[in-house]
């Protein structure tokens, strides 16, 4: 058999992590997983940073974004590639997880006739836009460590949901398929793009009701947020080296 050249991820140095919504949830925990394993994380959050962190550099690693401004993105991207310069210009994984769900009064789920345009796209600059204009802006620090991708997706984006509404609904099937395509345009240059489609997830911010659906999951449980961030993990490793354009479900077999 052929010796395996890919040498993506095996330099010495320190690994370097950006990643959109850090601030709580799924994010939080993914933070905490990737510092566990020494890597750098660059954190991106609409909020500033919160000292109740806990993760090392935590604050000086943190950039305050709108991922909504396409101006206050553009800034935060020029900030991440001149912070990367003190890693050697290399990005070995941007996780993009920030995403906005907006709910109506009393948590009603906003469908497809009601939603103001103004909030699909809103909804979808964040969800969708970003994800790309990230990936594009850090391109030439992924390409130097042939780095991966990692889009959060939802199983909201595979059927209707009773609480994620259209908007949300509809960016995250967007961004399933974005991920297919960067996976095909990424790939040749040593970038691997990759997906996670949680489902229901125990965290602080469950809608009401979300209990109830647990008699619909094979496994009869919630997720964990770390079960998720271990997920991540995965695909940003050298484990995973070969995987490109998935979308791996993580939700206790919901989807089947």
């Amino acid at each position: 058999m052929a010796q395996n050249t890919n040498t993506a991820n095996e330099d010495n140095g320190r690994k370097t992590l950006v990643l959109t919504g850090a601030s709580r949830g799924i994010g939080h925990a993914a933070v905490r997983r990737f510092s566990s394993e020494g890597w750098r994380v660059f954190t991106l959050s609409r909020q500033a940073f919160d000292a109740n962190c806990p993760w090392p550099e935590g604050a000086a690693n943190h950039i305050q974004v709108d991922l909504a401004d396409a101006d206050s993105l553009g800034l935060a991207v020029a900030d991440i590639r001149n912070r990367l310069e003190e890693e050697g210009g290399r990005l070995h994984a941007l996780v993009n997880n920030a995403g906005i769900s907006p709910k109506l009064a009393q948590g009603k789920r906003p469908n497809s006739i009601d939603t103001p345009m103004q909030v699909w796209r809103q909804v979808f600059q964040v969800n969708f836009f970003a994800p790309i204009l990230l990936a594009r802006g850090l391109f030439d620090e992924l390409n130097a460590a042939k780095g991966a991708i990692v889009n959060v997706t939802s199983i909201a984006g595979g059927r209707v949901h009773p609480f994620a509404g259209s908007a949300y609904a509809t960016s995250k099937a967007a961004l399933a398929s974005l991920t297919r395509e960067m996976a095909a345009d990424f790939g040749p240059h040593g970038i691997r793009v990759n997906a996670i489609a949680p489902g229901e997830i125990d965290t602080t911010i469950l809608s009401p009701g979300t209990e109830d659906m647990i008699k619909d999951i094979p496994l009869q449980r919630l997720g964990e947020t770390t079960e998720v961030a271990d997920t991540i993990f995965y695909l940003c490793s050298n484990a995973a080296s070969y995987v490109n354009g998935a979308e791996v479900h993580v939700n206790g077999g919901q989807h089947v």
